[in-house]
């Protein structure tokens, strides 16, 4: 499958899981992304584990700017604040609309767990069909303690209670995810 195919794929298969996916263009489109969503959703805040300096730099005066608080290190003084988790992944599956993110940070493990709202972006080249196409990937990553891969699909849920599906129980009620085109035309 060529790579329109797999981006393609990927935003079909996101959607029936209940992500809400986009396309942008360069950062600058995720980070207003990610503060319009916070205002309109009402919340006041937004953490953003491992953003370059320039980045982190430009979200926290958009989010001054429209009245938002971008969360610092160390989340874990932060826990009943996030509203907005806003990350990169490292790499997608197209055939079940997957983030695969490097989770070794604490920060990034308590953005992605305890946030409403999480906003994840990836670059159109780092999607892949399935999960075996990573897995040399993978077992190298797994090597360097700590390892410790998340596999997000869609927002969180869970049917554990009577076989009832709740979304948002153990994680964010909703996924929003940005498809980042290197070359788009």
């Amino acid at each position: 499958m060529d790579q329109n195919g797999l981006i393609q794929r990927m935003k079909e298969k996101a959607v029936l899981v209940q992500a809400v996916v986009s396309t942008v263009s360069h950062i600058e489109e995720v980070l207003r992304y990610a503060v319009k969503l916070t205002l309109d959703q009402k919340g006041r805040t937004i953490a953003a584990p491992g953003l370059d300096a320039d980045s982190r730099q430009k979200l926290e005066e958009l989010g001054r700017a429209a009245g938002l608080a971008v969360l610092r290190p160390p989340l874990r003084n932060h826990l009943n604040e996030i509203h907005t988790a806003l990350t990169g992944a490292d790499w997608g599956l197209a055939e079940t609309g997957t983030l695969v993110l490097d989770s070794a940070s604490e920060d990034l493990r308590i953005a992605t767990m305890l946030s409403e709202t999480h906003v994840a972006w990836i670059p159109a080249s780092r999607i892949v069909f399935e999960a075996a196409d990573l897995s040399e990937t993978l077992v190298e990553k797994m090597k360097s303690p700590p390892g410790y891969l998340s596999f997000i699909t869609g927002a969180s849920r869970t049917a554990d209670i009577e076989r009832v599906l709740a979304i948002g129980v153990h994680g964010p009620q909703e996924l929003h995810l940005l498809i980042m085109e290197e070359n788009p035309s």
